[in-house]
């Protein structure tokens, strides 16, 4: 902390004094909300955080939509404090934002076939949401924010070699991706708040919902099934680890620059058959089927992490390690998935 307010008082103009204070309230007695904490990767930063800042009161704020779920907070009942309610409305986001010094939002509906087939939800939340978050930090004076986003507002770099950058125009193609998009553009618009964005890669890892390509491959595989792979498997995705992208956002909560956006990557390119084939070697079962493809694919995202990475953060998991921490939580774990996808609201989707 003391080399970042070095970094503000010496080396920014008079202008940015108000960064300083801001990260000063960042301390080891800090409140911070961490909206869709709750979900998948939000879970995953709060137990990071619980761990890293035990002076820390956390705050937790989730709709508990369908992928959202009380015991992935489980063994934090004394350091979380929990509202289930949704962030864009009003009432509910001014509660929760009251007092703290740090808002982390997560909360986002985030599959991209189920936009496709219905966009509302990710308008309200991903958008509206956003908003009504940053009006509530604005009337509360909340220090900083951190707009989690990710890689797919860039859309497709197929045909090319290249890494997308933080300066790079924006491409979206899906509606989940065009709703992330807009909901960057509106907290990096907040010029009177401290905002700072993350652009995630594709990110997998324990208490992934099963929809997701990763935890429907091997939950599928573990009983014998097919893993159904888009097209003819060649997309490529940067698979990161979900601790990896814990620790991303949360040294980026303290060290990234206000107005700042940072992508946040693996650096490991793999296909889907690559991913396919490698989690039936692990599971020992499934079996791979092409599918049809789904509308307006994306054929590869790839993100350069530098700037990340120049404020410290480097990822700890290979993807293959990544996969058998993987496949050993879903295998001590079924009583939970299998509920799950024996829920009215898991979805199976077919392009055909």
């Amino acid at each position: 902390m003391q080399r970042i307010i070095a970094m503000v008082v010496f080396g920014q103009p008079a202008a940015d004094f108000r960064a300083y204070h801001v990260l000063m309230a960042i301390g080891e007695h800090s409140t911070v909300l961490v909206t869709g904490g709750a979900g998948f990767i939000g879970s995953a930063f709060v137990h990071h955080i619980a761990s890293a800042h035990p002076g820390w009161t956390i705050r937790v704020l989730d709709a508990l939509t369908y992928c959202g779920f009380r015991e992935h907070l489980e063994g934090l009942d004394t350091r979380v404090q929990f509202t289930e309610g949704d962030i864009a409305c009003p009432n509910t986001a001014a509660a929760a934002v009251a007092g703290c010094d740090a808002v982390v939002n997560f909360a986002a509906e985030s599959h991209v076939d189920r936009s496709i087939i219905d966009s509302a939800p990710f308008t309200h939340t991903n958008v509206d949401g956003v908003q009504v978050l940053l009006d509530a930090c604005r009337a509360h004076a909340v220090g900083r924010f951190v707009q989690v986003s990710t890689d797919e507002v860039y859309g497709d770099v197929a045909g090319t070699d290249r890494l997308s950058l933080e300066s790079d125009a924006m491409a979206p193609v899906s509606p989940y991706a065009r709703s992330k998009t807009e909901g960057e553009a509106i907290a990096l618009a907040a010029d009177d708040l401290d905002v700072v964005v993350t652009r995630g890669s594709n990110t997998y890892g324990p208490r992934q919902y099963p929809e997701k390509v990763i935890p429907l491959f091997v939950t599928n595989a573990i009983d014998g099934g097919l893993l159904p792979v888009y097209g003819d498997g060649t997309a490529m995705r940067d698979y990161m680890h979900v601790d990896d992208h814990a620790a991303g956002i949360h040294l980026v909560l303290h060290e990234g620059e206000r107005g700042a956006v940072y992508n946040l990557g693996a650096r490991e390119q793999i296909n889907g058959n690559d991913v396919a084939a490698a989690i039936v070697e692990r599971v020992g079962g499934g079996e791979v089927r092409f599918v049809p493809d789904r509308p307006e694919h994306d054929m590869r995202y790839a993100v350069d992490p530098t700037a990340a990475e120049a404020l410290g953060w480097t990822r700890r998991w290979s993807f293959i390690d990544g996969l058998n921490d993987t496949v050993q939580w879903y295998r001590a774990n079924s009583h939970w998935w299998r509920a799950v996808k024996a829920s009215p609201s898991f979805r199976h989707f077919d392009w055909g």
